[in-house]
């Protein structure tokens, strides 16, 4: 792997807190050439000649030779480390004072601070790990759930490189073929590439980048959680059933017609997914300037959703099923039938015949529940996941969660079209060569095993916490 060692001055020994300050233990890490001697310089013990992979007990000393704190120490030498480099970790007591202290004297000793993202970037740089693992470490440290922690670890351990060293392998061996038929061109009996045979792989390998393309929704779904928009009437129960999904007291609820007039958002995990729900103001004719807006922003939430609770007590009109249905056209569409404790409310009876002959040409589901009383709650919520239609997530699964790789898979995408279409017109292979190497060349851009911009590698790890 080809990098860029301008980037940052890998000689200089780096330091920072790894952990929250206030805890019981708090860990500082060191990384660079002279770890090890600056960290001995203020220890009580010499840990010079000490093996690797061990752990020395001891005092951290200030400028008078008196004790800050009790530490361990953990020792590792390059190449066996995180970043690659001579790294040091001292394991202290949390106090905020106690950390500022060490952090202190290292600085003292010729360490600088860290900056944000810069042990993973050296990480890269010396070749511990690639540009897309690289960008997993951020995400499994954000994870919030099942499904964006394994994800996270799937494309951690490699999954996604292994997948995408396949496709440029494959692209490398169509390439070596049509150049070695330009080197031998003066003899045009000789053909060692057999043109539909190319077709068919550049094909195949065009498939496989617009899936890993496609999953990007799915990914950012799994990653942020899906959106889930609770609609209806005013006063049919959506806050209520907001509680109930939260198992909490979120949202105001009252008999007065209107009582919600803005969008009221929370996040609950089912099955390991988080899943963002939002409560919107109730859809009616209304003269309240305030109302008004709030339902405007509720047919704006409509677009945003991928999964629709409409939320019903009663027949709803024909211009109102008109209204939600055609907002609802391109959702998943769950139809919740509430206050079946109600033996008063006809909608669980012969008004569910009309509602389902004007939904016959949408695909949606149906459920009934009462949110005063808790019922059908649990029933929802495995409705709400089934419909979500997610993919199976393991530790193997490979979707692409990521901006940056969403958009050099789509430009792939469009290099290999080029090649396809010249493959097509039997254009010669110097110019179809061309078009292989751009497409090459774009799909080492998520891996970074070509020589990366400073730029890029600014921009993927400012995001990062300074100790990592």
């Amino acid at each position: 792997m080809q990098v860029n060692t301008n980037v940052l001055n890998s000689s200089e020994t780096i330091c920072a807190l790894a952990t929250q300050p206030g805890g019981a233990i708090g860990v500082i890490r060191v990384s660079g050439s002279k770890a090890i001697e600056i960290v001995d310089s203020i220890f009580s013990r010499s840990i010079l000649n000490v093996p690797a992979n061990t752990l020395h007990y001891g005092e951290i000393l200030d400028r008078e030779h008196q004790t800050i704190d009790e530490v361990v120490v953990s020792i590792w030498r390059a190449p066996h480390s995180y970043t690659g480099e001579d790294s040091v970790e001292i394991s202290c007591h949390g106090s905020s004072y106690i950390l500022e202290q060490i952090l202190h004297r290292l600085i003292e000793n010729n360490c600088r601070q860290a900056k944000p993202g810069e042990y993973t970037q050296r990480a890269y740089l010396n070749g511990k790990m690639d540009l897309s693992q690289t960008e997993a470490v951020a995400d499994l440290i954000s994870s919030t759930n099942k499904a964006s922690y394994k994800l996270a670890l799937s494309q951690l351990k490699g999954h996604f490189s292994s997948e995408l060293s396949l496709l440029r392998r494959q692209l490398l061996k169509i390439n070596s073929l049509l150049e070695l038929e330009l080197d031998f061109s003066d003899h045009e009996e000789l053909e060692f590439a057999d043109r539909t045979e190319l077709i068919n792989l550049a094909e195949e390998i065009d498939n496989k980048v617009t899936s890993l393309a496609l999953s990007f929704k799915t990914g950012q779904a799994l990653k942020n959680g899906i959106p889930v928009a609770i609609i209806g009437k005013t006063n049919v129960g959506k806050s209520t059933l907001l509680n109930c999904l939260l198992h909490d007291n979120r949202a105001i609820v009252s008999d007065i017609h209107g009582t919600t007039r803005d969008v009221i958002e929370d996040t609950i995990g089912i099955n390991g997914v988080d899943f963002h729900f939002i409560d919107t103001a109730g859809i009616r004719k209304t003269t309240d300037y305030v109302e008004q807006l709030g339902i405007e922003r509720t047919l704006a939430t409509l677009k945003k959703a991928h999964i629709i609770l409409w939320v019903i007590d009663k027949e709803p009109t024909e211009n109102e099923k008109n209204e939600i249905l055609n907002q609802c056209a391109d959702k998943h569409l769950i139809l919740v039938h509430n206050k079946v404790d109600d033996l008063n409310n006809s909608t669980n009876q012969q008004n569910n015949i009309s509602i389902s002959n004007q939904l016959n040409k949408y695909t949606y589901h149906e459920i009934s529940i009462s949110g005063k009383y808790n019922l059908g709650i649990n029933e929802l919520e495995t409705l709400i996941y089934e419909v979500a239609d997610l993919p199976e997530i393991s530790e193997n699964t490979t979707i692409v969660t990521n901006a940056r790789h969403y958009d050099v898979l789509t430009r792939a995408h469009a290099s290999l079209i080029r090649v396809q279409e010249a493959m097509a017109m039997n254009l010669g292979g110097d110019l179809i060569s061309e078009d292989l190497k751009d497409t090459i060349s774009i799909l080492a851009e998520i891996t970074g095993d070509q020589i990366t911009p400073q730029e890029t590698l600014h921009n993927i790890f400012k995001h990062f916490c300074i100790g990592k």
